[in-house]
């Protein structure tokens, strides 16, 4: 039953749908006509309702605006799309807003892609499953804190792969571009890629070179598991001796850390990324996604302490590497970014690290056939100070994360279910000021094929970020082992989008259509 899941899912790359709206980054949303169809059908038919998700509209100051656009291609192969970016759009600017718009018909898996400006990576997103008769759908990410890279003409790179046959007929139609709103924004000074980069076993490896007079410096870190094979579903990975059919010792916990010349400087929980194909059931997600699913999100790391060290005009040895994936075995995407912000009044700030501890990482994975049980985590702390034009200044950093979760399988995989758990705790203090953000991700899901040979998949999935959850529940069926046209497939789902106190969206659909 496992090797239908990974099956499933196994072609990941990058498709699209209809507007869709954002709160920062996210699907934006279709126009107030979706079916037309005043009760849903009794199952899926040849068409559906376009994505769309529950979050709110990226709020658009009211000034003067101009777009340029950077990406229009169709994809239907391997290649990177290339093109540039021009300023054109006069400066200075309160907000950034980068908007994909895709469509695509006929059958096709779900793909995973990125955009990268001047060699940063700006926005990582993976796409919708079409219907035969086509779907629309658009993403909105704020990118404001990429402006100063925008000041200056850019190389533009878009990788969208995408298989295009006499089976797999979906080309996926994109075209992305920058809205530009004008005023004043204080963003990062500098956006840097990693440079030199390379790999080393499981590790992204490279180096940064950071202005003199640096002041605050954070690390984006685009982490996925994708690309098809077992690392997709790294959650759902088991002890090779419990006979599992994605085997990984010790287990299924997995970390994404950064490291400065050989030490680390940060730790992370990485996203349960569920993309549409997921968990062995399409239909699942064609018309509301998986959180996430359509605006993968960077995971940022606070390196200001280190800055005392990274100062010094020499280029600093960076890694990303993902703690728990098994000696040999790919499946991770960590593309990693720096945002720096100088001190104007300094040539350069000098300054040291004061303290620097990684507590030992819990990692105890229980169980036998049938069932395997994981909790891990650990914390990490790092203490600096910087001589700045305004004075000496402390910087601390705190980090913890942890993982519960229990797997349990049957003969022959089935039933296969997952209810698992991931924390994520930062704190920043700089100068005095406190940067707290609490996250809580957690999947409980299941697939079962009946003795009809109708396989269910049930799923609760939910992104808690701060103020901000974001609650998926649905539940899907079809039938094995027919032609598509006599599958009888059905779906129940919903997600609610809430921020404490001030919104609160429910989407509900059945059959591919909303309510």
């Amino acid at each position: 039953m496992r090797k239908l899941i990974i099956l499933a899912a196994a072609g990941l790359v990058l498709t699209s749908a209809a507007p869709a709206r954002a709160a920062g980054s996210s699907l934006a949303e279709p126009s107030a006509v979706t079916s037309g169809r005043a009760e849903p059908p009794a199952e899926f038919g040849s068409d559906w309702d376009d994505p769309r998700t529950a979050a709110p509209a990226i709020a658009k100051p009211a000034t003067r605006s101009c777009t340029t656009t950077v990406v229009e291609h169709a994809f239907a192969g391997y290649d990177p799309y290339v093109s540039s970016y021009a300023p054109t759009c006069r400066g200075p600017w309160s907000k950034v807003v980068l908007r994909l718009d895709g469509n695509v018909k006929g059958r096709q898996y779900d793909r995973l892609g990125w955009l990268t400006i001047g060699g940063v990576e700006v926005f990582k997103t993976s796409t919708p499953e079409p219907s035969p008769d086509g779907i629309t759908w658009s993403v909105e990410k704020d990118v404001t804190a990429y402006a100063s890279l925008l000041k200056s003409p850019q190389a533009v790179r878009m990788y969208l792969g995408n298989t295009v046959d006499d089976t797999y007929t979906g080309v996926l139609n994109i075209k992305v571009s920058l809205t530009f709103y004008a005023g004043l924004a204080r963003t990062a000074d500098d956006v840097l890629p990693l440079a030199d980069q390379g790999r080393e076993g499981p590790d992204l490896t490279g180096t940064v070179r950071v202005a003199a007079n640096t002041e605050r410096l954070l690390a984006e870190v685009y982490a996925t598991g994708s690309g098809g094979g077992c690392e997709e579903f790294w959650y759902l990975t088991a002890p090779s001796a419990t006979g599992y059919s994605c085997p990984a010792d010790p287990g299924p916990y997995r970390e994404v850390q950064v490291l400065l010349d050989g030490e680390v400087a940060g730790i992370a929980a990485p996203f349960p990324h569920v993309y549409t194909g997921g968990w062995s059931n399409p239909f699942l997600w064609y018309v509301v996604p998986a959180p996430r699913a359509f605006d993968i999100r960077p995971i940022s790391y606070d390196l200001t302490p280190y800055l005392g060290k990274l100062t010094d005009g020499a280029a600093h040895r960076v890694a990303v590497r993902v703690v728990g994936v098994p000696a040999g075995q790919s499946g991770w995407d960590t593309p990693i970014n720096f945002l720096g912000w100088r001190d104007h009044g300094s040539a350069r700030v000098t300054g040291g690290l004061l303290a620097a501890r990684l507590s030992p990482l819990t990692n105890e994975v229980t169980g036998a056939t049938g069932e395997v049980r994981t909790r891990g985590g650990h914390a990490f702390t790092a203490t600096g100070y910087l001589r700045t034009s305004h004075g000496v200044r402390t910087s601390s950093v705190t980090q913890r994360v942890s993982n519960r979760s229990t797997h349990t399988w049957g003969t022959g995989e089935n039933p296969d279910a997952l209810d698992a758990t991931w924390t994520d705790d930062a704190t920043s203090v700089l100068g005095g000021k406190v940067t707290h953000l609490a996250q809580r991700f957690a999947v409980d899901g299941s697939i079962t094929v009946g003795a009809d040979n109708r396989l269910t998949t049930r799923m609760r999935m939910s992104d808690v970020r701060g103020p901000v959850t974001d609650t998926f529940t649905g539940e899907a069926s079809w039938q094995l082992d027919v032609p598509r046209d006599q599958r009888h497939a059905t779906a129940t789902t919903q997600e609610r989008y809430r921020i404490a106190g001030r919104y609160d969206k429910t989407i509900r659909t059945v059959n591919g259509t909303v309510l």
